[in-house]
């Protein structure tokens, strides 16, 4: 039996696809390979004309991502992919790159070719790519620390796209791309970019960040589904469902997707998720797709082709891969157990220890959060050191808390939970690791790839203190849970004593749809540059209602070329409103 040929991305083989053949779908829109490489070459020519070798990337629009991608590797110039476009990510790298191109903010000016650029060269020759060229820096999520750059060459992203066109093409077939995930991460950037490029997936423009979105891309064409455990989670509280029957594959990255979540996708989605676990310095090192009943879940992870594992010196996981620079090996922040006479396979025992030093005290932030986690009144937590006023340092405790946890904040307070986590603490560590902060949330907060991030984290802390509740509050208490250029997730405590449950109704408060839809547009002008002028409503929906003392989550999209704000509120309880506003200059 003759092996199927190795997919190559160096030879860059979408570009000997028809000019007619789908390459991708704009809004619901056919984009053809001709109208694409049109794309490419217009971007090839700002590109080569633009001084220095270092170009900062950010697209919201994947196919045009792609097109400024192959056209600053076509230059032989280097792509620096930052995770998102705010502030502080852009003063970061002002002093990295010599320019800026795509959609980056205001603050950031950013160059994107004229739509009468000149053409310049003609891709079409298919020039092979140089798989020793260091043409990427993706970045690292920054969960213990400042995001950290991380150099690639363009063979270990080849070999990748090799690797998972061997292990998975036979499922995937000929299916279109859709993914909730952005590919500015190296995740989405290998699966929905590199990968489903180089075998001919049409490929969408957009990401499905709200269920809307999911339903209306998801037709009748066979399709599979990019996402992480974030967004695999919330699946069950969402109104509208995706038509499913044409799904072929669900892939999830990111973080161990919960045995629930994993089940839940297989009610929903007819598909049991295949997991993908790597890292942004190694790429993808192996995969799983266990099963969703919890009596039969086993779970071992299975190294890719190629991918060598072994265990260091204090139980973390050491892998050598052809997806990594060079040919040693390379130390993971993770524990792992290899599984006796299955070569390649192997289970996750969580974290390496993260140890700091506190008053010359060395303290496990890991030790801490195996104890907190081990509490029935902890849901989820993550432990941080934060250094607060006269430069002093203390342990903060960031707390989802379980349903219990939530009975004893309505009926005691947030003192008295303290207390009781502490005395779950109390003699396992030393005084000085007991958290002296603690924030209790509906979820941790997490960047478009789910990752929980230090400086999201630090944001809570440092947001300004809610204003003390008056005779009648007008406002709910906010906290950003997750945020990129486009896209916002606040949570909303809803005061009991809000002055809009006033009168309606009497005996049975509930929150006005009118004052949800104001919270909503004041919100998205806090977060987003948006345009002056209100335009109207569309789509506008009410599920469910809002009651006193509620904790609800409010998503927020904008998108800029439509002029458009949407918002979608939902809690445990499932959906309550969305919509989406138009707007328009003065």
């Amino acid at each position: 039996m003759t092996a199927a040929p190795r997919l190559d991305l160096l030879q860059l083989p979408f570009l000997a696809f028809a000019g007619a053949d789908v390459i991708g779908w704009r809004d619901g829109v056919a984009v053809t390979h001709a109208s694409w490489r049109a794309e490419l070459r217009r971007w090839q020519h700002l590109v080569q004309t633009t001084p220095g070798q270092r170009m900062a990337l950010f697209h919201h629009d994947t196919l045009q991502f792609a097109a400024a991608l192959f056209a600053i590797w076509l230059a032989g110039k280097t792509a620096y992919l930052p995770s998102d476009a705010l502030p502080d990510t852009c003063r970061q790298l002002q002093g990295e790159v010599d320019a800026f191109l795509g959609e980056f903010e205001a603050h950031c000016p950013a160059l994107h070719p004229a739509g009468d650029a000149a053409e310049g060269d003609t891709p079409d020759a298919r020039p092979a790519l140089r798989a020793d060229f260091g043409g990427l820096v993706v970045y690292t999520s920054g969960s213990t620390g400042l995001a950290q750059a991380i150099p690639k060459q363009l063979g270990q992203m080849a070999n990748e796209v090799a690797t998972l066109e061997a292990l998975f093409g036979a499922i995937v077939g000929e299916a279109e791309v859709i993914a909730t995930v952005s590919h500015q991460h190296i995740y989405g950037l290998l699966f929905k970019v590199l990968w489903a490029l180089c075998a001919g997936r049409p490929v969408h423009a957009g990401s499905a960040f709200f269920p809307e979105d999911l339903q209306r891309m998801a037709g009748a064409r066979p399709w599979i589904l990019l996402s992480s455990p974030a967004h695999l989670k919330r699946l069950p509280e969402q109104s509208t469902q995706p038509d499913a029957r044409q799904l072929r594959a669900i892939f999830s990255s990111g973080g161990p997707l919960p045995a629930q979540a994993a089940a839940d996708s297989a009610r929903l989605l007819g598909q049991r998720p295949l997991e993908i676990y790597g890292s942004s310095e190694t790429g993808g090192i192996a995969w799983r797709q266990p099963q969703t009943d919890p009596l039969q879940r086993q779970e071992h992870w299975q190294a890719m082709p190629g991918v060598e594992v072994r265990l260091g010196a204090e139980g973390e996981l050491e892998v050598r891969s052809p997806h990594l620079p060079d040919s040693a090996w390379f130390g993971m922040a993770d524990r792992a157990a290899l599984v006796p006479g299955q070569p390649g396979q192997f289970e996750l025992r969580g974290r390496s220890d993260r140890i700091v030093k506190l008053e010359e005290k060395r303290i496990s932030l890991t030790r801490i959060e195996q104890l907190l986690n081990a509490s029935p009144l902890v849901e989820d937590v993550r432990v941080i050191v934060h250094q607060g006023r006269r430069a002093r340092q203390f342990i903060a405790a960031f707390v989802v808390p379980s349903a219990p946890a939530h009975a004893m904040l309505a009926a005691q307070g947030k003192l008295a939970l303290n207390t009781a986590l502490k005395a779950v603490l109390a003699g396992a560590i030393e005084s000085i690791a007991l958290p002296r902060l603690w924030r209790y949330l509906p979820a941790l907060p997490v960047n478009p790839q789910g990752k929980v991030t230090l400086s999201a984290l630090t944001a809570l802390l440092e947001s300004p203190a809610a204003a003390p509740v008056v005779n009648a509050p007008t406002l709910p208490q906010v906290s950003e849970l997750e945020r990129s250029s486009e896209h916002v997730q606040l949570a909303l405590d809803i005061p009991a004593d809000l002055l809009y449950f006033r009168g309606h109704f009497p005996g049975s408060p509930i929150l006005p749809g009118v004052v949800q839809t104001d919270w909503s547009l004041a919100l998205g002008r806090r977060y987003f540059d948006l345009p002056p002028r209100f335009l109207g409503l569309q789509a506008l929906k009410f599920q469910r209602v809002i009651t006193p003392g509620m904790r609800v989550l409010l998503d927020l999209q904008f998108e800029a070329g439509k002029s458009q704000l949407s918002f979608r509120l939902h809690s445990e309880g499932g959906q309550h409103a969305s919509g989406r506003f138009l707007l328009g200059a003065a």
